[in-house]
C-alpha cells in the first residue's frame, strides 16, 4: 500500500522527509502550488514607466503569479548568472 505524504511545517522537516526513500509514496494527491519559503526582510521602492509595468503584469499574470514575486524572481535570475564587468 501507498503511503501518503505528510504535512510539513518546516524546511527543516522538508529536507529530513526528502532524504529517504520516497518510492512508496501515492503521488496522486499531489496538486501544483506556487510558493515562496524565504522570508522577505528588506523592501525597495522604484520607478518604472507605465508601459514596462503593464508588461511586468502581463507577464506575471501570465505565469499566474503576483507581479512583485515576478519581478524578484527576474532580479534573482539576473544575479544568479556571471558577474559582467561595464568598461
Amino acid at each position: 500500500m501507498k503511503r501518503s505524504v505528510p504535512r510539513l511545517k518546516s524546511d527543516v522537516e522538508a529536507e529530513a522527509f526528502l532524504n529517504q526513500d520516497l518510492s512508496d509514496l501515492d503521488f496522486s494527491q499531489f496538486k501544483p502550488m506556487r510558493f515562496e519559503l524565504e522570508r522577505k526582510t528588506a523592501q525597495i521602492n522604484m520607478r518604472l514607466s507605465r508601459q514596462l509595468l503593464n508588461a511586468v503584469k502581463r507577464h506575471s499574470a501570465a505565469r499566474g503569479i503576483p507581479y512583485a514575486r515576478f519581478i524578484r524572481e527576474v532580479l534573482e535570475s539576473a544575479v544568479a548568472g556571471p558577474v559582467h564587468r561595464g568598461r
